[in-house]
């Protein structure tokens, strides 16, 4: 009858706990250029990712995301810069975002002249 009343090794636990947004911005740079900020606080690990943080980080110039932070199920923390994706190594929310605005002004400054001349 004891082993009725004890937990099976096949039962899971379900968190109840919602994810909670702790921040969902977007700041206009210029008419062409515009970021946006979104980042989540998880009740568990988004796979794999070692943080209880969700984030997406965007820099769109003229409609097309140049530069993007996230760390979308399976793929962990990343980030993509043009067509090129290379890891992310995430410490905490202020230094994501930090990381993030320093290349977003390193973008606009390295291509600096390619906006003015496509402008």
């Amino acid at each position: 009858m004891l082993v009725y009343l004890t937990t099976m090794s096949c039962v899971g636990i379900v968190s109840s706990m919602p994810a909670k947004l702790l921040f969902d911005r977007r700041v206009s740079l210029s008419e062409q250029e515009f970021v946006e900020l979104v980042l989540w606080q998880v009740p568990e690990p988004v796979q794999g990712s070692q943080h209880l943080f969700k984030y997406r980080m965007a820099f769109v110039v003229k409609g097309v995301c140049v530069l993007r932070y996230d760390n979308e199920a399976g793929k962990g923390d990343h980030k993509h810069i043009n067509s090129k994706e290379c890891p992310y190594a995430f410490t905490c929310p202020n230094q994501l975002v930090a990381d993030f605005l320093e290349d977003v002004m390193r973008w606009r400054h390295d291509n600096r002249h390619t906006r003015c001349a496509l402008a």
